[in-house]
């Protein structure tokens, strides 16, 4: 029994010495596999930016948002911040260094983001710049990135934009490009475009999001994508019942004229197939499902083919797609079901007709106007960051560098910390 009772203990000593070892070996392993990430991090590399404290602003600190605000309008500011169209081309003609100092991410940073790609439409016709800082907030090598460049735009833009592309395998121009017009069908073409070439480049995206040149992102990639699995593979968008004074856009024939687009005063036979029609926004955040029904559906290609001679087409083409049934992810065409752009995931929009105190939909713009917009400035960050949408718009480099510089910063410090 003794020489049973000894044997027993070694075994049992063996056994738990055997588990140390392996925990410790788990361990090592582990602290091999942590990459350090540090120096992906929008740091002091660009000191005229750093000079502001992005934490003091992001918290609404008025003493250090007020300083950002004169800093951002200085002449020797503006000029030290700006990157011209030929210096991007010049910067990208090696392209690791180029990746390497503007810090696009290398590696995909958990395998929760690999599983489940993005794909992103970004139509653009200037501002490069910008376009470059937003490509920067959002990259990731498992995502793909379709870049529709308008065909009016200037030569130095076309050709800034198509080398910052060729610097990467998972960026492309879009094969058929457009000449855009405002409110008219081309808009809407161009990010049809893209959705062709993206869903023929790759089976493995999950979600399809457009963006144009002054969108930014509010939210790292990682909490996107968590946003995106709860909506359990329906859509986010804007789509709610069709106000009077807006039927005129579609119910009235319409022409591009001179560059403009213009009404006929022509009636338009009624919508394909009895569809209901909704106003809505132009930005979406659909399934690849949905990408499939828009480009395969006869139904579909119907509607699409009517909306080409209307007003503002991408501000009711997707919100009625959205209504018909048997969509990916439709919602019910009763008004119960309405979407407001507040509800939505996909953009977060100020109009200045909806700014004010605290009855209003939200507080006032701390930038400038454009076209009832509210062009973002340092003083919005606080109360953006705080929405649940993934983007914002509008931001402009050369209105106010300082609010991209630090939201930027902000989210790119979060996607290094938040692997979890």
């Amino acid at each position: 029994m003794g020489f049973r009772k000894k044997r027993f203990r070694r075994l049992m000593l063996a056994g738990v010495l055997l588990c140390v070892f392996i925990l410790m070996l788990s361990v090592v392993v582990y602290q091999e596999k942590q990459i350090d990430y540090s120096w992906l991090e929008f740091g002091d590399d660009e000191t005229s930016l750093d000079n502001c404290d992005c934490k003091k602003i992001i918290e609404g600190d008025i003493e250090e948002i007020e300083r950002a605000k004169i800093r951002a309008i200085t002449r020797t500011f503006k000029n030290k911040t700006r990157v011209t169209d030929e210096q991007y081309i010049e910067l990208t003609k090696d392209c690791e260094i180029f990746r390497t100092t503007h810090k696009y991410l290398p590696v995909v940073l958990n395998e929760e983001e690999e599983a489940f790609p993005l794909a992103y439409s970004i139509v653009v016709h200037h501002k490069v710049q910008n376009l470059e800082w937003l490509l920067r907030s959002i990259y990731a090598p498992q995502n793909f990135y379709c870049i529709h460049v308008d065909k009016k735009s200037p030569e130095s833009t076309v050709k800034a934009i198509n080398a910052i592309a060729s610097c990467f395998d998972n960026v492309f121009i879009a094969t058929q490009l457009e000449e855009v017009v405002y409110a008219s069908w081309s808009r809407v073409q161009a990010d049809l475009n893209c959705m062709k070439d993206l869903y023929r480049i790759s089976d493995r995206w999950k979600y399809f999001i457009n963006l144009c040149g002054q969108d930014f992102p509010i939210k790292t990639n990682l909490e996107m994508v968590r946003a995106l699995k709860e909506l359990g593979d329906s859509n986010s968008l804007e789509t709610e019942s069709m106000p009077p004074h807006k039927e005129v856009r579609w119910r009235k024939q319409h022409i591009v004229k001179d560059g403009t687009i213009q009404n006929t005063d022509k009636d338009k036979v009624p919508p394909p197939h009895g569809t209901k029609m909704f106003s809505g926004g132009a930005y979406i955040v659909v399934s690849r499902a949905f990408v499939h029904y828009v480009l395969e559906d006869p139904k579909a290609q119907d509607l699409l083919s009517w909306s080409t001679d209307t007003f503002s087409p991408d501000e009711f083409i997707w919100a009625t797609l959205q209504r018909i049934p048997g969509v990916p992810g439709f919602i019910r065409a009763h008004p119960k079901f309405d979407v407001t752009d507040m509800n939505s995931i996909s953009r977060l929009i100020k109009w200045a007709y909806h700014e004010g105190s605290y009855d209003a939909v939200y507080p006032p713009c701390q930038g400038i106007h454009v076209r009832a917009v509210c062009v973002y400035g340092v003083g919005d960050l606080q109360w953006m960051l705080e929405q649940n949408h993934l983007f914002a718009n509008k931001f402009d480099v050369d209105f106010d560098p300082i609010a991209m510089r630090c939201l930027g910063k902000y989210l790119r410090h979060k996607a290094l910390h938040l692997q979890h």
